[in-house]
């Protein structure tokens, strides 16, 4: 029982620590640094200091095959490069809450990919998860009016769903050999290697860590440091929150802990909406609760289909 509580209380840190860092994550996003930056200074700084962690305790695990690289590069560059670029993408076009909504979206492809590509059994719920995502999304998105949010926000929100869904199939088949730690340090390092070389690192806007910014919203009379706002994204945005999830998932069941996922859109939209007045109109909080529920049913029919 009191172990059952610890990981529910591991998985609800770290979703609430994910959730905040989405309001820390626009701040630098609105100040100017872009998301292909961003997401650059937070793989790379979370790799080192995962590295620095696993190499000194946990060196075993590091290890891996020439069999396993080509997966290990799919879910860096997929995975990790893509899924944060394109959430940071997002984010600095469209309410915290409904980019992470339609991102979270990630299962029902899952399930059509499973049916459809690899022609596995998925349960008839699927297609009650997909009418409901998609009725919740047409009342978010608002189509009669023509499409009350940000087109490129949307877009990049819908593509960073079909690249979370990457992450959780390619992860899913490296997952039968490789720990999560393992998995995810390696993804990491793919991404901070690759966007070392295609953003040149030495090119790096360094005059943004010593640049004060904005807090905005409610906050907006006061400003940090970009270097504290970036070590929090990298710090307490990332490694904390990913420690204390990959630590609940030892404890609990694959379905308990979907659920607790689903948190996440429901928390970022409660902090943006107190930090950064980021409300949604009656139509679009009934649209937000339908996806919800679209989401749930997908989800466990992921985990009954094995698309984990």
């Amino acid at each position: 029982m009191l172990s059952k509580l610890r990981g529910e209380i591991y998985l609800l840190s770290g979703a609430l620590l994910f959730s905040f860092n989405g309001i820390i994550s626009k701040i630098v996003l609105l100040d100017g640094l872009s998301a292909w930056r961003l997401t650059q200074i937070r793989t790379g700084g979370a790799f080192v200091i995962l590295f620095a962690i696993y190499f000194a305790f946990r060196r075993s695990e590091l290890k891996t095959n020439r069999k396993e690289l080509p997966w290990l590069i799919a879910f860096g560059v997929v995975g990790v490069a893509l899924v944060q670029a394109l959430y940071f993408v997002a984010i600095e076009r469209l309410y915290i809450g409904v980019a992470l909504l339609i991102e979270f979206t990630a299962p029902i492809w899952i399930l059509l990919f499973l049916r459809f590509v690899l022609k596995k059994h998925v349960p008839n719920s699927l297609w009650y998860a997909i009418f409901l995502s998609f009725t919740g999304l047409i009342l978010i998105t608002q189509v009669w009016s023509g499409l009350s949010l940000d087109k490129i926000g949307l877009i990049a929100a819908l593509l960073d769903a079909f690249a979370l869904a990457g992450y959780f199939l390619i992860g899913d088949r490296l997952g039968k050999t490789k720990t999560s730690a393992a998995i995810a340090l390696w993804g990491f390092g793919v991404a901070s290697a690759l966007l070392f070389f295609t953003l040149p690192a030495w090119q790096f806007p360094v005059e943004v860590f010593s640049k004060d910014m904005e807090l905005l919203g409610r906050f907006s009379q006061y400003s940090l440091p970009g270097w504290v706002l970036i070590l929090w994204i990298v710090v307490m945005g990332t490694i904390a929150p990913y420690l204390l999830v990959v630590s609940g998932l030892k404890i609990l069941s694959a379905s308990t802990a979907s659920i607790f996922g689903m948190i996440e859109p429901v928390l970022a939209g409660m902090f943006a909406w107190w930090w950064l007045s980021e409300s949604l109109s009656g139509i679009q909080l009934i649209g937000s609760v339908v996806v919800l529920l679209g989401i749930f049913v997908a989800d466990k029919a992921r985990v009954k289909a094995g698309g984990h």
